[in-house]
């Protein structure tokens, strides 16, 4: 049997996916800034993906900008939005839990002269609502927070925090890095305050290397990529009319039947994480349930290193992650993450992520307990040695 529990790094393609890139590839392949046919009928692909993005989100279709995956959305949202009011102030407020695609850009913007708040993070990743109150001064332009935090599955506050900053600080802009929540979650930004939403294709049944970023019409923001005035002059570049037309269909079928998908999940998270609780020196660091999001379980394996267990279980047919998938390094390096929810020294490499899809079975669940439970008494003997 082979088990695919690694849908936070990446997910399968759908089938109706593959069926628009393949033939926006291969018949309908013009470039939608021609004025010929071809170029009209490409710029229709673009204009139905947008609308299909718009209705899941309850926005204009004129707010939706597509990308090339989550890094470009989060590093425009921020560079780009902090540039744009670097006049109203120079302080911004995000998590110490959240994705290298923000932190790294908040690393530049420090460079830049801007100041950076780094809120702090519970057991289980949360970060308080009152923290983020207290942090915000009169130079407060941004504020960024996860919706989901991709290796521990924690949820973050974001319905307060929008509902604070529009009645108490509506010019500071709200981005949210919605990256492993969406299709998860209903995500309205206009009613949860959200200025600035990051979604990655690939994340949801979509093509690598697609995304789109939704930006408030009333948001300040600029634009990273300059040339060509593609999008409204907001990102310059040759559309990618083979990946935004299978976002759309990603997009569209991720809340068609949303209920059953997500009680789906949910079921297989809690069966999960029950089963796998019952094996010994196990550290549950996911919350149960709704708690939590519903496809993310993170659990360390007392005595044992993760990257000898990923292996072993790969040697099953079972894929799984340490964590953050988003590295070129294919060392696994120890995730400020954990060290941030204060996981103990002994737990930081020795910690994997489970996460899945609608196309995740319970078998699969059943089988991979099923091994751990034969591995892991093995591997801790060898450690010990």
């Amino acid at each position: 049997m082979e088990a695919y529990l690694d849908n936070s790094a990446t997910t399968r393609c759908l089938e109706s996916v593959r069926d628009v890139v393949v033939k926006t590839m291969m018949e309908d392949y013009g470039n939608p800034s021609s004025r010929h046919r071809k170029g009209l009928e490409a710029e229709r692909y673009l204009r139905d993906a947008r609308e299909k993005i718009a209705r899941t989100l309850k926005v204009s279709e004129k707010e939706i900008f597509f990308t090339s995956g989550g890094t470009e959305s989060d590093n425009w949202a921020l560079i780009g939005g902090a540039m744009a009011n670097r006049r109203a102030g120079n302080h911004i407020i995000t998590t110490a839990v959240e994705h290298a695609a923000v932190i790294q850009p908040l690393m530049y913007l420090e460079e830049q002269g801007f100041r950076v708040t780094y809120l702090a993070a519970d057991r289980y990743g949360r970060v308080s609502l009152k923290d983020l109150q207290e942090a915000v001064c009169e130079d407060t332009i941004l504020v960024s927070t996860m919706y989901v935090n991709n290796e521990l599955g924690a949820l973050e506050p974001v319905e307060e925090i929008g509902r604070f900053l529009n009645e108490k600080y509506p010019r500071i802009l709200y981005h949210v890095d919605g990256i492993q929540a969406y299709g998860k979650y209903r995500i309205f930004p206009k009613k949860l305050g959200i200025d600035l939403l990051s979604v990655s294709g690939h994340k949801i049944h979509g093509p690598k290397g697609t995304g789109f970023l939704y930006v408030n019409e009333k948001a300040k923001i600029r634009p990273l990529l300059l040339g060509g005035g593609q999008q409204r002059g907001m990102r310059s570049g040759t559309d990618n009319v083979p990946g935004a037309a299978g976002l759309g269909v990603a997009a569209q079928e991720a809340y068609r039947d949303f209920e059953e998908k997500r009680a789906h999940l949910l079921k297989l998270k809690s069966y999960f994480m029950e089963e796998a609780g019952k094996l010994p020196d196990v550290v549950l660091n996911s919350l149960p349930g709704e708690e939590g999001a519903p496809h993310i379980v993170s659990i360390s394996f007392r005595g044992v290193r993760a990257e000898v267990l990923l292996h072993a279980l790969e040697d099953k047919g079972i894929y799984t992650s340490s964590g953050s998938a988003c590295s070129s390094n294919k060392k696994l390096p120890v995730s400020s993450v954990l060290k941030e929810i204060g996981l103990p020294k002994d737990l930081l490499d020795a910690t994997l992520r489970f996460s899945f899809s609608t196309f995740t079975t319970e078998e699969e669940l059943a089988y991979t307990v099923k091994a751990l439970g034969e591995l892991l008494p093995v591997l801790r003997k060898y450690t010990r040695h």
